[in-house]
C-alpha cells in the first residue's frame, strides 16, 4: 500500500480475479449508518484498490468506547443469510491472499456454514500440503460434526453483518475514529468478528467490548466460544505460513470437541 495526496493505493498487477473488486463491495456493504465507518473505496480495477487517506492517531478509551458502539450497529445490519458475500457480489471472495468460500445460496445453520465454508477448506489444504497429519485432521473433523449437527447453534442469533477478517491489523485508529480496512465481508455470527479482535492484540480491547455489549448484549458463555471463532484465522494462517500454526490450532480444536 503506498500513500498519494489524499489516498491509500494497494496495487498488485498478477492479482486473481476479482481480488480488489470484491474488497471494494465489502467496503460498500460494511459502510452503514451509524456503524464503525471504512476506508471509503475511490478506484478499483483488476490490479489496483485506491481508498480515502487516513490520518493515524494512537488509540484511546473514548475511540474504544466509539468503536464497540459502532460495531454492535454495524453487526446489526444483518445479512440475508450466514456465508452471504457482500451486496453486489455473486463469486467467493478472498481473505488475505487466499480463497474465501461464500454461499451462493441459503444455508440451513451457522454450524453447517461455519463447518464447510470456513474450516473443512482449509483443512483439505493443510492436509494436501503435509501441514496437518490424519490424526490431527480427525480431531478437526470430530469438530466439524459437532458444529454440523447444531451443538453451536443459537436461534436467537442471526446472521450478522461481519468484517470477517477483524484482527488489529484491519482496525485503523485515525483521527476522526476507528475506521476498518481490508474486509473478507460475508453473513456470519457476530461472535466471529469479537474473537478475531483478540487473537493478535488489540489495544483498548476490554473497552471495545464492554461498550459493544451495552448496545447489543452478548450471549451468555460467548467468551468460552473464542476458541471456537478462532479457527478458522488459525487455519487460514496454517495454509499460509505453515506448521508454526498447528500446535494453537490443534489445541483450541481440542476444546470443543
Amino acid at each position: 500500500m503506498t500513500a498519494l495526496d489524499n489516498r491509500f493505493v494497494k496495487r498488485r498487477p498478477d492479482a486473481p480475479p476479482g481480488f480488489f473488486e470484491v474488497e471494494a463491495a465489502g467496503l460498500r456493504w460494511l459502510a452503514v449508518p451509524g456503524g464503525v465507518p471504512v476506508a471509503e473505496p475511490v478506484d478499483v480495477s483488476p490490479s489496483h484498490l485506491s481508498t480515502v487517506k487516513l490520518d493515524l492517531v494512537p488509540p484511546t478509551g473514548g475511540a474504544a468506547d466509539e468503536f464497540g458502539r459502532r460495531l454492535a450497529c454495524t453487526h446489526e445490519a444483518g445479512a440475508r443469510y450466514f456465508g452471504v458475500p457482500p451486496d453486489g457480489w455473486e463469486d467467493d471472495g478472498y481473505i488475505g491472499t487466499i480463497g474465501l468460500p461464500h454461499a451462493l445460496e441459503p444455508i440451513k445453520s451457522w454450524g453447517e456454514f461455519y463447518a464447510n465454508l470456513r474450516l473443512r477448506p482449509y483443512l483439505r489444504a493443510a492436509y494436501n500440503q503435509g501441514t496437518i497429519d490424519g490424526h490431527q485432521l480427525h480431531v478437526f473433523e470430530q469438530v466439524c460434526a459437532r458444529l454440523e449437527a447444531g451443538t453451536y447453534d443459537d436461534p436467537s442469533e442471526p446472521p450478522c453483518r461481519i468484517h470477517g477478517d477483524l484482527w488489529s491489523g484491519n482496525v485503523v485508529w485515525a483521527a476522526d475514529g476507528v475506521h476498518l480496512i481490508d474486509p473478507a465481508a460475508h453473513g456470519g455470527h457476530r461472535e466471529t468478528d469479537l474473537a478475531m479482535l483478540g487473537l493478535f492484540g488489540l489495544p483498548q480491547l476490554e473497552r471495545v467490548l464492554r461498550a459493544y455489549d451495552e448496545v447489543h448484549p452478548l450471549a451468555d458463555g460467548w467468551r468460552d466460544r473464542v476458541g471456537l471463532h478462532r479457527l478458522h484465522p488459525l487455519l487460514t494462517h496454517v495454509v499460509l505460513f505453515g506448521g508454526s500454526y498447528v500446535p494453537q490450532a490443534i489445541a483450541m480444536a481440542r476444546k470443543y470437541v
